[in-house]
């Protein structure tokens, strides 16, 4: 049956879409529409199914992210990705498809920087290995000029998007202590786990409370840091794009998800949801198991 040959590609098409839109409900959108282009299509010339919902994918994705521009839905500074929250032990089955090729928060946030030829170039080649004659007439250009694009977006990438650490462990040790120097107010030890060049971003939908969008530094961030521990908020130890990470919780209700990149030891980057309008889009009752 059809429907079942589309099941056996989903996973795949839901990472697609994932990468190219930052977001997990979006991303099922994509995947829904590719399943309707393709009841309605005569499947009988199709010599390789999943390589054409890929694109497919790829090109529903690329209007999604233009649409998106064009009704300037984007808020003004850092926009962030929504994240993929596991409990702190371990990832959820289905997040380990989407979570390949280490799509850590931290490349997300680099890939909401690029246009969107450059992004749907990069993630179908460099992510999913589909050659550049079959993205260029998805972003109307010639194979060279989509290599072009695709080559762009990887000088971005790799200038600004920090690899972790590999160690879970090794990860949540630095956060446990910078959670422990933000608790106890202690200025110089916050400043002993962070990078001197530490980047914290917010995208907290307009929220006061988590202003400014984006601050730099390991003594800004620190002071930032402090103010936090203020909140009085609960914290829980999570996994966040697979990478170990902390989830805030204000009179019981999410407050924050925050994606903490730790690099050679120290935290490099800490990305912090806190719109409550996304928050309320996230299954966050993982934790509860």
């Amino acid at each position: 049956m059809l429907a079942e040959r589309f099941e056996e590609h989903r996973t795949r098409l839901r990472a697609v879409a994932y990468r190219m839109l930052g977001s997990l409900s979006e991303a099922d959108d994509a995947v829904q529409e590719a399943w309707l282009r393709l009841s309605r299509s005569d499947t009988s010339d199709f010599e390789n199914l999943g390589a054409w919902l890929t694109t497919v994918v790829g090109r529903v994705s690329l209007n999604m992210l233009r649409s998106r521009a064009a009704r300037c839905e984007e808020p003004i500074g850092v926009h962030l990705p929504e994240p993929i929250v596991d409990p702190a032990d371990g990832t959820d089955p289905e997040h380990e498809a989407l979570l390949a090729d280490s799509v850590g928060l931290a490349l997300l946030v680099v890939l909401e920087t690029l246009t969107p030829a450059e992004r749907l170039a990069f993630v179908l080649h460099d992510m999913f290995a589909v050659p550049f004659d079959e993205i260029a007439p998805i972003v109307e250009r010639s194979p060279e000029a989509a290599r072009q694009l695709a080559s762009r977006a990887r000088r971005r990438i790799r200038g600004t998007a920090p690899i972790p650490d590999a160690d879970p462990s090794t990860q949540r040790e630095v956060i446990d202590a910078f959670q422990a120097a933000a608790r106890d107010g202690e200025f110089d030890a916050l400043v002993a786990v962070l990078a001197p060049d530490v980047v914290l971003r917010a995208d907290a939908g307009g929220v006061p409370a988590v202003a400014p969008i984006e601050v730099r530094g390991a003594a800004a961030v620190a002071r930032r840091a402090l103010s936090y521990s203020r909140l009085d908020l609960v914290q829980r130890a999570a996994l966040i794009n697979g990478a170990a990470g902390v989830v805030t919780l204000r009179d019981g209700q999410p407050f924050a998800v925050m994606g903490i990149t730790v690099r050679g030891g120290k935290i490099v980057e800490i990305d912090i949801l806190a719109d409550p309008e996304r928050l309320s889009r996230l299954d966050l009752t993982v934790l509860d198991r």
